[in-house]
């Protein structure tokens, strides 16, 4: 039998691409993964890894003892879901989420969930998700609360189910003082948008293509709130979810809000590992963030 440390070694580096991610991922030094991986290899009998200039990859065994090594571990936490629900009360929930979920929908789930479950303790993290969701995969979080933008799918990892939590419409923010009704009016306007590279940011450019200019990208920012200052500050105009207004916000006051072509919306995702299908804290989490996020659409009336 393989050893299940040494396979959870090569579950990572096939995740992570390097020893020294996977090393830094587990408090472990380089050296360490090495000699284990080695070791994996004298128990498998065949050539795991291979150089690839200054790094290694997978071999073609290694990519099939990886495959092995993932449903392998998800027997492990299938196994221990099932002796911990015989035992006593769950106790500990780990969550990442992403930015304007993390401020605006998991501290109401947190609180109905504390009402339901007070033993249940969450432990949240604030992360985008191409980072959230490779560490779902990895085991470091139980559950991810992730977007995804119109034409934009996430990738979907082996052994992950990706749930609908709601839509999260998504509107043309202007200043208040701006007199535009329409998207095709702002082709002159400087705009703040995310990063490049991110899905939002060329989905917002697709919107504007569409309505026939090139957007000024003067502002460009990670933190949507950075977006919904420099917008009320009369600096800028740009693309946001509803997510992304506080109740009581006071820049909300400051700017106008306008629907766009279709009234598109985004998709807000519970992500969690199939294995953990059958965990009750996960169970419990998911049905507070589906509370939570119902709540919210009544009381604001944004949809």
């Amino acid at each position: 039998m393989f050893d299940l440390h040494r396979l959870r070694l090569l579950h990572e580096l096939s995740l992570r691409g390097t020893l020294a991610a996977v090393a830094e991922a587990l408090a472990y030094s380089p050296s360490t993964v090495s000699q284990q991986l080695a070791q994996l290899e004298k128990e498998a009998g065949v050539a795991l890894l291979e150089p690839n200039g200054r790094r290694v990859r997978l071999t073609v065994h290694g990519q099939a003892l990886a495959a092995h090594a993932a449903r392998a571990l998800q027997a492990d936490e299938q196994t221990r879901t099932e002796l911990a629900s015989l035992g006593s009360e769950p106790t500990l929930v780990r969550v990442a989420a992403v930015q304007t979920a993390a401020q605006n929908l998991l501290p109401r789930a947190i609180t109905l969930l504390a009402a339901r479950a007070p033993q249940l303790q969450v432990e949240a993290a604030e992360l985008p998700p191409e980072t959230s969701l490779l560490e779902l995969s990895a085991g470091t979080f139980d559950l991810v609360i992730a977007e995804q933008y119109p034409g934009h799918t996430r990738p979907r990892r082996d052994g992950a189910i990706h749930e609908v939590l709601g839509q999260d419409w998504l509107r043309l923010v202007v200043p208040k003082s701006c007199a535009a009704d329409e998207l095709a009016d702002l082709a002159d306007r400087p705009w703040v948008l995310e990063p490049e590279g991110t899905a939002v940011r060329q989905w917002a450019l697709q919107q504007c293509r569409a309505a026939g200019f090139e957007p000024r990208v003067r502002f460009s920012a990670a933190d949507l709130g950075t977006h919904v200052r420099l917008i009320a500050a009369g600096h800028a105009v740009g693309l946001l979810p509803d997510l992304v207004w506080a109740a009581g916000d006071p820049d909300r006051d400051s700017v106008r809000m306008l629907p766009l072509p279709g009234n598109p919306a985004r998709e807000i995702l519970a992500a969690y590992r199939s294995a953990a299908s059958g965990d009750e804290r996960v169970g419990l989490l998911r049905q507070a963030l589906r509370d939570a996020f119902a709540e919210r659409a009544d009381s604001e009336g944004l949809n």
